[in-house]
This record gives structure tokens, sequence and C-alpha cells, in this order.
């Protein structure tokens, strides 16, 4: 019987605490161990401070006790490191090895990707245009941005997002119909492909109580309630649009929940979870999570950064795929 595929993790910013945590998360998962992406010099403290004796990875080998398998990428001369601070050449780097390891995993040969946390003004001083992982993820598989969407889990929930990191009137503004069950029927996918054979989705109105019939604006008449029954015409288990406090706030009983704007559905799973949280990215064909918290600098090169939300970010990697 083969090995199952072993999911690969890029470091993130490596100024700051991915290095650490993801060392770490090697060390704790054993046999279960992820392939690390980045730079060997980069991991070479925080793999000494684990315990972990580095080794060049080899497509299809099993993880082996003691061991961090790395995948040297290359991208940050060590004259750059520069632990604690934002640099554009982490920056750099940090989208390097995520682009690696994106690459890696559309060959197949891995389940797929975890990425540490980065700091989008590391990257931005790099002069890469970046607003979060989807359309990055988005643009390294060739998948149109409009079918690539951000959900995040943690405390007990799961929220997908339809719009994410850009001014709220705008975000707002661009809600259609189609984006929402573009969206809707990407978390469907995700949810099936995670284990639930009839995942039941629960949709957030735009505007408080989905705009109480036109109290509150006719923006619900005009995109959710026609994206709902949209899903349903498809023969997704979609409930709503309902106000996200009265979803959230009763027996939470949908498998998932569908926010319109990020933080609608980003404040209660980091009010539930912390920086326990974690993301991923749906819609692009390969699995990718994230972590739902930032590079943590001042801990970086220190490793006390705690490893819980890349640990919960792999877990959501490792349920079975059921295909439609």
């Amino acid at each position: 019987m083969s090995e199952p595929r072993r999911a690969l993790l890029s470091i993130g910013d490596p100024n700051g605490s991915g290095p650490d945590i993801a060392v770490k998360a090697v060390a704790m998962l054993g046999a279960a161990a992820p392939v690390v992406v980045g730079d060997r010099h980069v991991l070479v403290e925080p793999a000494r401070k684990a315990g972990l004796a580095l080794r060049a990875a080899v497509p299809g080998a099993r993880a082996d006790a003691g061991m961090c398998d790395v995948i040297d990428v290359g991208a940050l001369d060590p004259a750059e490191l520069a632990i604690g601070r934002v640099t554009a050449a982490a920056g750099a780097a940090t989208i390097a090895y995520a682009a690696k390891a994106v690459a890696l995993a559309m060959d197949g040969g891995y389940r797929g990707v975890v990425a540490c946390p980065h700091s989008e003004n590391a990257v931005r001083q790099a002069g890469i245009a970046f607003a979060g992982y989807p359309p990055l993820i988005a643009e390294l598989t060739g998948t149109p941005i409009d079918e690539v969407f951000l959900m995040l889990v943690g405390g007990g929930v799961r929220i997908a997002h339809v719009t994410l990191h850009e001014r709220l009137v705008d975000a707002i503004g661009r809600l259609t119909p189609e984006l929402v069950v573009q969206a809707g029927v990407a978390l469907h996918t995700a949810l099936r492909r995670m284990g639930i054979a009839a995942p039941r989705i629960g949709v957030f109105g735009i505007n408080p109580h989905a705009g109480e019939h036109g109290l509150f604006g006719d923006d619900d008449r005009r995109v959710t309630e026609p994206a709902v029954a949209a899903l349903r015409a498809r023969g997704i288990d979609a409930e709503g649009p309902t106000g996200a406090d009265v979803l959230l706030g009763g027996t939470r009983d949908a498998d998932a929940y569908l926010a319109m704007y990020h933080d609608q559905g980003h404040l209660p799973v980091k009010t539930l979870a912390g920086r326990t949280a974690a993301a991923i990215t749906i819609g692009a064909g390969i699995p990718f999570s994230s972590v739902g918290h930032g590079p943590v600098f001042d801990k970086a090169g220190s490793g006390t950064a705690d490893p819980s939300a890349v640990l919960s970010a792999l877990r959501l990697l490792a349920p079975p795929v059921q295909e439609d």
C-alpha cells in the first residue's frame, strides 16, 4: 500500500515567527509531518531549537521522527535575513515560497499547501500587488479571480467570504447574485471535499435583518435573495438570507456560513477562535490553507511562538476527499 501524500508547509515571512512554528509543527506531528518549503538557512536555528535535523525532501518519502524535510527555494540571500523586521526582501521571499509550494501541489505529488503567517507590508514593500492569498492562488493556478474565495475556520464555525480585502463600500457595490452564487458553489464543493456529504449553508444578509423586507434597503432583495434561490435550484442546501446575528446566535446547525464582506465573517471566527483560527482558499482546485494571524515579529527567533493555528490549518487538509 502506498504512503499517503504529504502536505506542504510554506514558512511565510522568513523574518517572522513562521520558521519557528513550521518546525514546531513538524516536531509535533511525527509521521504526519508536512514537507517544509522555504530557505534552508532560515530554518537552521529554529530546527536546532526544536531538536530536528534538516534534510532535503524527496518526493514520495515518508516523514521520519527527528527529521524536518525541506524544499530549499533559494529566495532569500542569507545576508538579507533580518529576524523581527519588516523588509522587502522577506516579502518577496514569502511569495516565492508560496508560489513554489503551489506549483508542487499542482503537479499532484502533495496533498495541498499550508502557509505560515505573512506580512502584507513586507510584500508590498517588495513591489508585489497583494490582497491576501485568494487572489494570489487564483493567479498561480490560472483560476478566474471571481471563482476563488476565503473560508475561515475556528471556534466551531466555518465562514466563507464573498468579498474580502477591499473598502466596504466597494465590496457592497461589487456584490451581485452571480458572485454570491459562485461563492456558494465553491463553499459547497469545499465542504464536500472535507468529507461532508450533504452540506448545509447559511447565507448572511447584506443589511441588518437581511433588509427586513426592504425596510433597510433593497440590497438583499436584489442580491442575496435571488442568489439563495439560484443555489437551491442547483441542489445546494442554502438557507437565508438571514441576519448574521440571528444565524450565529441560534442553533448554528449549518455546516458553514457565507458572509458578504470581510468583517462580517472574520469577527465571529476570530472572537471565538482567536489566533487558533485557520483559513482555506476555496475554488482554485488545490487545497490551500493558511493561519488566521500575522507574523508575530516580537516572538520571531525566540522559539516561543504558538503553532496552534498552523496545526489547525494542516488539519483542514487531512479529511478524505469526497468527489461529486
